[in-house]
């Protein structure tokens, strides 16, 4: 779940940035495209920890 929803965020980003760069017309401001990368970042480390967390019990139950 987390880790689809980073994917999304990070399109998002990706959109605004090519929109920018090829069409001129970014929708989101430097402060609003951080703010959207940051949260990119930190749901891809929630998935990842908790991918980790998940490997580790399992391994723990055997």
């Amino acid at each position: 779940m987390f880790l689809v929803a980073s994917v999304v965020v990070f399109a998002v980003f990706f959109a605004n940035v090519a929109l920018g760069a090829f069409a001129g017309s970014a929708f989101l401001g430097d402060i609003g495209e951080m703010l959207v990368l940051f949260a990119a970042s930190i749901l891809f480390v929630v998935a990842i920890l908790k991918k980790e967390a998940d490997q580790k019990s399992k391994n723990q139950g055997s």
